[in-house]
């Protein structure tokens, strides 16, 4: 046996709990590795918190100004050198584009050869898909991502969520919600399949537990008529059936749904609310708007109308909540469309991933202060299109 296949039977055979210390003997043993340390993106992605078991913790690590860091915002292994003869390889833990945090191995550098740093970032992968089916058993990895308590609404908005970042050939999606610690209304949702991509971006009347709880409605009244293959208009009127049978008009759910066809970039478009969405071309950034209707479970038994829009590869799509459009500065100057355009703009040369928490952050600069009064909650779509045989 290989030490790769050593290393991936000892991840794919180890309690959930344990999956670290079921691939440390092999990477000590086959690698040379002394010390292996596993680290988790926090939910607001400012630190890479070290996983080890509660109550004790280790002390966290920037995200914006490490060498763990710089692996994990490049998505790319990042081998820091020491003085003293070792190494410190900090490799990608990312499951089909969606960023979970480092894996870093401290080994000889004379042990550390462009096959072994090959293996070592396969490891991290293997490490990424079973961290994710770990998760259905052991509260571990979902612990060592809070660097504060989350509130109960936060704790539901986030167990919603399909992850923060995807990557296939076609596109590339990244999205952040804030307060990360204490998110109540806003969500995104997502779905692929063969040849379409599903997007939701909602915005959840109201504060706290009972936003938390309408959006909840929301998003699984829509993913149930969704996996029925009811197309968009439909899964609209599903889903605002089911929110005004419980709330009878006194609370909605504003939300933007799209359905891409990826092999031609076309989309159908259904806008029942706030949430907007603008696109970059080139350098030059436009709002896109389409006919606005009613936000589901608003009245009784709405019928929904399809839109169709179009995108061509290269472009960017960035979705905003009223969070981030309607904040207002000390002064009262209101965020508004300009400064969200420069905001994508100076974005541009980011990976998609790291757009909506880069945007967040001059939000956070316009507010003059970091707590919010409101649910923010940015997505961003970078599309490339399918290549067809030429």
């Amino acid at each position: 046996m290989n030490r790769f296949v050593a290393a991936e039977r000892a991840l794919r055979t180890a309690a959930p709990h344990q999956l670290l210390d079921a691939v440390s003997p092999v990477l000590c043993g086959d690698y040379a590795a002394e010390a292996v340390e596993l680290l988790m993106a926090d939910y607001g992605l400012t630190v890479l918190q070290p996983v080890s078991e509660l109550p004790h913790t280790l002390e966290p690590v920037p995200v914006h100004s490490s060498p763990a860091g710089r692996a994990f915002g490049a998505q790319e292994p990042f081998v820091e050198e020491h003085t003293d003869g070792r190494v410190r390889a900090h490799l990608p833990v990312t499951v089909r584009g969606d960023r979970l945090g480092i894996l870093s191995v401290t080994l000889p550098s004379d042990r550390l050869d462009e096959e072994t740093l090959a293996e070592l970032a396969d490891i991290a992968e293997v490490l990424g898909h079973e961290v994710l089916v770990a998760e259905r058993d052991t509260d571990l990895y979902l612990q060592a991502r809070r660097r504060d308590r989350l509130t109960l609404a936060a704790e539901m908005q986030w167990q919603l969520l399909p992850g923060r970042s995807c990557a296939r050939p076609e596109y590339e999606l990244g999205a952040q919600l804030e307060p990360a610690y204490a998110i109540f209304g806003d969500n995104f949702d997502w779905s692929a399949a063969a040849d379409r991509l599903t997007v939701y971006i909602t915005n959840g009347m109201g504060e706290g537990i009972e936003a938390s709880l309408l959006t909840s409605l929301g998003i699984n009244a829509l993913r149930n008529a969704r996996r029925a293959g009811i197309p968009i208009e439909d899964q609209a009127a599903l889903a605002d059936q089911a929110i005004y049978a419980q709330y009878r008009g006194a609370s909605y759910l504003s939300v933007l749904m799209l359905d891409f066809e990826l092999s031609t970039g076309r989309i159908r478009v259904v806008d029942a609310g706030s949430p907007q969405m603008l696109r970059l071309r080139g350098r030059s950034v436009e709002r896109v708007d389409f006919d606005a209707q009613l936000p589901l479970g608003m009245f009784e038994e709405t019928d929904y109308v399809v839109q169709e829009f179009r995108v061509a590869p290269g472009d960017r799509l960035v979705f905003v909540s009223d969070g981030v459009y309607g904040v207002a500065a000390p002064g009262g100057e209101k965020y508004g469309e300009k400064a969200l355009a420069n905001a994508i703009t100076s974005t541009r040369l980011l990976p998609a991933a790291e757009v909506p928490r880069a945007v967040l952050r001059e939000l956070t600069g316009h507010r003059g202060g970091p707590k919010p009064e409101d649910d923010a909650l940015v997505v961003c779509l970078d599309w490339h299109g399918r290549q067809t045989p030429g």
